[in-house]
């Protein structure tokens, strides 16, 4: 939080300044009411006029020091919001990961949005505490010009209030931080159910979906209307104790004024002031709230920020052109693929699968032995400079908003290897079925398509890459077996000369390969064509083809 508001420095101290000229305003008024009316008492008529002027002067300055303080306030706020979204942004996609690791993905949204918010109303906060204080201090000043007692009474009794209202404020931050904690959890399930919505109806799964969401978002709600119920306690409390410490200056004003101590005028300056003291005490209320919720949210966004990358180290290039021998030896697995070959994997154990795909595209490093491309390990490598050569594509994908053609080519592959790896992943049937062809839209994650239809584009898109490596696990899960077939026939054509891994269990993807490894309890217990391994290995044909 501190660096992002350091960086708005020049705004908060533009807002502070300005904004304190306008309580140095409102301040001089009630003083200038007073020293009018006794001007109009015992003065002239020109110095009547004289002090009225000057209090003309001052509302057109107060008037446009609040336009520009609270302009100056607020664009600092939302620039250092903005910046924190976007540092969160780039520590989400950094290439090393470890951002997302044990947090669901609308809990980062919640994050990025809520919090950092959060985090910028604090530039807001010390703007208008800043103002505040000099508010409070000028006030006594005016007051001891009056009367001394009334000038100490606000000196001396202002850091005992300001101690009091930090330290009620303490429960506040704790139960923001709850609240902001269930309630991105919340969002999170709501995600991930939206995301997920077919596959919840397809297993007629609502009624369970909706019961952990409710589950979770009592929670969530309970833990905010604690978090309410402590803030609005909080400027009660704030509120009340300052128009305790009004009463107290305006009683000894009164007593003063009735001792013949201070002016007709004085008095009404005096308590004036004290009227005017509501507004700076009242802010250090909803300050002292904002602080404490901007604290809260700081330490998630921190938590964001310093999260531990997954994949540490590696800051060398691969060798280029790549060769594309992959050799990966992890605990008791063994699995070496030469330069070109059109190589399947099958496992039994799907967590086997996934993680050969991670330690392929170095989101995940071994804890017990080594991978290795073209004899170089993975983990002396930069990840970025890696997955320019190795394409590891994960099963679940995700389509972003945009035209086909740019959700396949990531514009950087050219109109022909586009139009290449739409035919070979049968994508162009999906192109051919929309109005505007390649250039159709996809919106809203491409919702509109079928799973086989999305699982196409994303092929095609994985082709388009044109890497020396390509790992695919299980792209055609989602479409017809005819639609396999053709898939299958011409996946050995665009990749012919480079290596390719086929994470799968599809026979029809396995019949085209050059070899298959069979893996079972975390060993290869076989390899050979997929014609092979099923006539020959029982345990192979029922992963297969059962």
């Amino acid at each position: 939080m501190k660096e992002a508001l350091t960086r708005q420095r020049r705004l908060i101290i533009l807002g502070s300044v300005l904004s304190t000229a306008h309580q140095a305003g409102e301040a001089a008024v009630p003083f200038l009411i007073g020293v009018v009316i006794d001007r109009a008492v015992d003065g002239t008529v020109g110095d009547l006029f004289l002090w009225l002027g000057v209090l003309g002067a001052i509302y057109i300055g107060l008037s446009y020091s609040f336009r520009y303080g609270a302009r100056a306030a607020e664009r600092a706020s939302e620039q250092a919001a903005h910046d924190l979204r976007v540092r969160i942004t780039r520590r989400v996609l950094h290439d090393r990961g470890g951002a997302e690791s044990g947090r669901l993905p609308g809990a980062l949204v919640a994050v990025a949005t809520s919090d950092t918010a959060r985090v910028g109303a604090v530039a807001v906060a010390l703007v208008y505490l800043s103002s505040a204080v000099v508010a409070v201090v000028l006030t006594a000043v005016l007051l001891l010009s009056i009367s001394i007692p009334l000038g100490l009474l606000v000196l001396l009794g202002l850091p005992p209030l300001m101690w009091l209202t930090r330290l009620i404020g303490k429960p506040l931050e704790e139960r923001s931080e709850t609240e902001q904690e269930h309630g991105s959890q919340a969002s999170g399930i709501a995600a991930d159910l939206v995301a997920g919505l077919r596959v919840v109806k397809g297993l007629r799964a609502e009624e369970a979906a909706v019961a952990r969401y409710r589950k979770r978002s009592r929670v969530a709600v309970t833990a905010t209307v604690r978090a309410a119920r402590a803030e609005t306690a909080y400027q009660g409390v704030v509120i009340v104790i300052g128009g305790l410490f009004l009463a107290l200056i305006a009683t000894v004003g009164g007593i003063l004024a009735a001792g013949g101590s201070i002016t007709v005028g004085q008095l009404i300056s005096s308590v004036g002031l004290a009227q005017f003291l509501v507004g700076p005490l009242s802010t250090f209320g909803w300050v002292g709230a904002d602080l404490a919720q901007g604290r809260a949210s700081a330490k998630r966004v921190a938590a964001v920020l310093s999260a531990p990358e997954a994949v540490a180290g590696g800051d060398q290039s691969p060798v280029t052109p790549a060769r594309g021998e992959i050799d990966l030896r992890v605990r008791d697995l063994a699995v070496k693929i030469t330069p070109g070959e059109f190589a399947g994997v099958v496992a039994t154990d799907p967590a086997d699968a996934a993680e050969l795909v991670r330690l392929l595209n170095r989101s995940l490093d071994p804890a017990d032995g080594v991978v290795s491309l073209d004899g170089v390990a993975l983990a002396t490598l930069n990840p970025d400079e890696l997955r320019a050569v190795v394409v590891a594509v994960e099963h679940h994908t995700d389509l972003f908003d945009g035209t086909i053609r740019s959700a396949v080519s990531l514009d950087r592959a050219g109109p022909a290897t586009v139009d290449a790896a739409m035919a070979a992943a049968d994508a162009d049937e999906v192109a051919r079925s929309l109005p505007d062809g390649l250039d159709a839209v996809l919106d809203d994650g491409a919702r509109t398509l079928s799973g086989g239809q999305r699982q196409r584009i994303a092929l095609a898109r994985a082709l388009a890459s044109d890497a020396p490596v390509l790992v695919m696990h299980d792209p055609t899960t989602a479409v017809d077996a005819v639609t396999e077939a053709r898939i299958a026939s011409r996946l050995r054509e665009i990749r012919a000369g480079r290596t390719t891994i086929l994470i799968s269990t599809s026979p029809a993807l396995l019949a085209v390969t050059d070899r298959v490894l069979f893996v079972h309890d975390g060993v290869v217990r076989a390899e050979g064509t997929h014609g092979e391994l099923a006539d020959g290995d029982e345990a192979y044909r029922e992963t297969v083809l059962a």
